[in-house]
């Protein structure tokens, strides 16, 4: 009963996220989405519980594709260069599925990171410009 109503609690918790997050929130969301599906994906191998680390993979490559979708294609090259490698995190993330390989699931967490570090400095960048210009 305990473990329902934990659930019940944080999807209710999820979803209040979402609906309160600005757009660059969301895109946060989305990498912390796929952050931690891949981190349960790896103790899934781990444990060698094949059918939820399928489940687990699958639900990080749909959180890489809504990233890769969410792209404005008309922002030039580094739009393509992301949607470039949003394509390569999802091959990689099928070929760790297929082969187990926390390896794999590791490189692309690291991508994910990376492009997550960015992502929150640009919102830090303009919060700051904000600031400054209210002052």
């Amino acid at each position: 009963m305990y473990s329902n109503g934990a659930k019940q609690y944080q999807q209710m918790s999820a979803h209040t996220a979402v609906m309160d997050a600005d757009p660059h929130r969301l895109i946060q969301l989305l990498f912390e989405g796929a952050l931690t599906r891949i981190a349960k994906a790896k103790g899934h191998i781990e444990r060698n519980e094949i059918e939820a680390r399928n489940e687990t993979i699958n639900s990080a490559i749909k959180i890489v594709g809504g990233l890769q979708e969410s792209l404005d294609m008309d922002a030039g090259e580094i739009a393509q260069n992301l949607d470039n490698l949003y394509d390569y995190m999802i091959r990689r993330l099928f070929e760790a599925n297929s082969k187990n390989s926390n390896v794999m699931l590791n490189e692309v967490a690291n991508l994910l990171i990376e492009i997550k570090s960015a992502w929150d400095d640009i919102r830090d960048d303009a919060v700051d410009r904000f600031n400054q210009k209210v002052q």
